[in-house]
C-alpha cells in the first residue's frame, strides 16, 4: 500500500512512530509542509497516486 504523510507543523514523536510503523510492511512518502518550497503540483500529484493521505 502507497501512504503519503502530510505534517503541517513538522514531524512529531507521535507521527514519527506511526510513519515508522508504517514503513516497515508499506511504502511511504512523507511531506513537510513546514520546510516551505513545496510544489504544490507536486503534492497534488502525491495524493492522488497513494492509497493512503494522513495529515498531520
Amino acid at each position: 500500500m502507497k501512504i503519503l504523510h502530510i505534517l503541517n507543523d513538522g514531524p512529531d514523536e507521535f507521527s514519527g512512530r506511526i510513519i515508522d510503523a508504517q514503513s516497515e510492511s508499506n511504502e511511504v512518502t512523507v511531506v513537510d509542509l513546514s520546510e516551505g518550497n513545496i510544489s504544490y503540483k507536486s503534492l497534488v500529484d502525491a495524493i492522488f497516486s497513494c492509497d493512503r493521505v494522513i495529515s498531520w
